[in-house]
């Protein structure tokens, strides 16, 4: 008889961080509080301690060492992390835990596979990041000058990537990825089952009602991170194309990353807010008019579905998660690359509509919330 609430052991690639691993974590943790599930977080910090809750969620949080490679401004990877193998073993021990969870091909993720298999403890993983994807990205500044031998390159990078990371999820009995396209790579690749593990949204946090603007202007928003998995640079290329049609637009951007000098030297007057949290960041998104999310890698997109949840509808590409959340001529629109700026002056020019998709992205977003999300995934855990 499994039992009715599962001693959760969870790993993840990134907690505090800005992201949507770190930002999926949060709302897990918060979940198992709520609904009272033990759960031990063993996760990367500032500094090493053990966090007890008066609920039933505590912490394990581990420092990172000065030779902590750094992957993003605020993801890192430590080859140290194996000097904290007894404080996990005797931490994870005295915990019991009926299922360990990982997210990702972290060192952490890598722990949490080991001790599932010492403790001879049910291991799942869930999928957050195309790492394969955004390794091919990277290299692409290399690549380029390379003509079709460095997209052949960038191809089986990504390749033996994948089948890298394919590896450590074969270990996992279960597995979860956000959107169909994933879960059936995945169960090709691994041959393990998978289920769907979505996102949720706040929506009390995230709503129409934070909106101050009114003053005629067009604003087009961005939420993410400024690099070049995330496509960024096609936004002064919308930007310049919606100008050559005489569409007058401001652009708000939060976020921080390598690119971001060059969205402001190429943006104009773009608002370039930094990272933002709370209240703030829910005030940003409702005083978008539409949001811009040019990511071909994303394999969900949190921060489509909070603008969603803003009364903002959203134009995405065709790959990954966004192009599962959107709603085509509903909620926003999805779009090729070079039909993005065509497809924003169109909304922008038929003002009754986009009011519509307003609309009816906020009634979208109420059907989602994390607690729906999370139920689904402990239901699907393998318990002895």
């Amino acid at each position: 008889m499994p039992p009715a609430h599962p001693r959760i052991a969870y790993f993840p690639d990134s907690f505090h961080e800005v992201n949507g691993v770190a930002h999926t974590s949060r709302n897990f943790a918060a979940f198992a509080e709520r609904r009272g599930l033990p759960m031990l977080c063993v996760r990367a910090g500032k500094t090493t301690r053990l966090i007890e809750s008066t609920g039933t969620v505590q912490a394990l949080e581990l420092g990172r060492s000065p030779l902590a490679v750094a992957l993003e401004q605020d993801l890192h990877f430590d080859p140290l992390f194996f000097r904290y193998s007894d404080l996990i073993s005797d931490t994870v021990r005295g915990f019991r835990p009926d299922v360990i969870h990982i997210t990702g091909p972290s060192e952490l993720g890598i722990f949490g596979a080991y001790f599932a298999h010492k403790l001879q403890v049910p291991l799942v993983a869930s999928w957050h990041t195309n790492v394969h994807e955004y390794a091919a990205r990277r290299m692409h500044w290399f690549s380029r000058h390379l003509g079709r031998g460095g997209e052949s390159m960038e191809l089986a990078v990504e390749a033996l990537l994948l089948d890298a990371t394919s590896r450590l999820y074969k270990l996992a009995k279960v597995l979860y990825a956000p959107n169909p396209g994933l879960c059936s790579l995945l169960e090709r690749k691994t041959g393990r089952p998978c289920h769907l593990m979505q996102r949720g949204v706040d929506t009390e946090l995230f709503t129409p009602a934070k909106r101050t603007r009114g003053d005629g202007e067009i604003v087009l928003g961005f939420v993410g991170r400024l690099s070049v998995e995330k496509n960024v640079a096609l936004l002064p290329r919308i930007h310049r194309e919606l100008q050559a049609r005489g569409i007058a637009v401001r652009w708000l951007i939060v976020g921080h990353g390598a690119e971001q000098a060059m969205l402001r030297r190429e943006l104009g007057d773009a608002a370039m807010a930094g990272v933002l949290r709370g209240e703030q960041l829910a005030e940003a998104y409702a005083n978008m008019d539409l949001f811009v999310f040019p990511s071909h890698t994303d394999t969900f997109g949190n921060v489509v579905l909070e603008a969603l949840a803003s009364g903002v509808p959203a134009v995405v590409t065709p790959d990954g998660g966004p192009a599962h959340i959107v709603r085509e001529g509903e909620t926003g629109c999805i779009a090729c690359d070079e039909e993005f700026s065509g497809t924003i002056a169109a909304l922008l020019q038929h003002s009754e509509r986009l009011a519509a998709m307003r609309s009816a992205a906020r009634e979208y977003a109420m059907q989602c919330s994390w607690d729906a999300v999370f139920e689904r995934v402990v239901a699907k855990y393998p318990l002895r």
